[in-house]
């Protein structure tokens, strides 16, 4: 999980520093249009993809990571891309309360199925927020995920993460659930300088669905 950072002081100075950094990725990605499941599949995939990042679930990390679980997980799947800007707005609340009232509504309508939650740079930030990251927890517009919901989450996978950044982590329920990984060199997720770090996660892709597989 790497070293922790020191958390830096205040709210405002904190959103100063996940703007700045998520910026970073801002530059390589163009938006796109989403989509989302519905359906009754033992592991249903939630997406929170970086800012700008094109594809259904995001070209860097969503979609070929969706992909790797398909073929890796002896269990049905479906995804979902959680619907938020992903832009220099950092609407970070706007994305938790998609999340949450998406698996409000699948845990309703699919009482058997598990969860794998994914969040890459603003991404990241948005899964935080849902979990109820203390770094985040005062974003505007912020939802928290009930805690009905925490056992049905088994896997939590984190990419160039900027709350991580800050010196921050999930919740401790969700600490041995959660793999959280950060290419060396990158400035979002850690103290590197190199901003094509943060778009070189593809190496770490088998790694992390080893272990979602491990969870579910």
């Amino acid at each position: 999980m790497g070293d922790r950072k020191v958390l830096l002081p205040g709210k405002w100075r904190t959103a100063w520093g996940l703007a700045a950094m998520v910026t970073i990725a801002a530059t390589v990605f163009i938006p796109q249009a989403k989509a989302h499941a519905d359906t009754c599949a033992a592991v249903d995939v939630v997406v929170a993809r970086g800012t700008g990042e094109p594809g259904w679930l995001g070209n860097e990390i969503g979609d070929p990571l969706y992909g790797m679980l398909q073929d890796r997980l002896p269990l049905s799947t479906d995804a979902y891309s959680v619907n938020y800007p992903a832009d220099y707005s950092f609407n970070v609340g706007a994305g938790s309360a998609d999340l949450v009232n998406h698996m409000i509504f699948q845990a309703a309508a699919c009482p058997g199925q598990q969860f794998v939650l994914v969040g890459y740079s603003q991404g990241a930030a948005v899964v935080h927020a849902a979990l109820g990251t203390g770094a985040v927890s005062w974003y505007p517009g912020r939802v928290q995920l009930p805690d009905y919901l925490t056992g049905r989450i088994a896997a939590v996978l984190l990419f160039g993460d900027p709350v991580r950044g800050l010196g921050s982590n999930v919740p401790g329920e969700y600490l041995w659930r959660t793999g959280d990984w950060c290419v060396g060199g990158d400035p979002v997720c850690g103290a590197g300088t190199n901003a094509n770090a943060h778009v070189a996660y593809g190496g770490d892709l088998v790694d992390a669905v080893n272990f979602a597989a491990a969870h579910l």
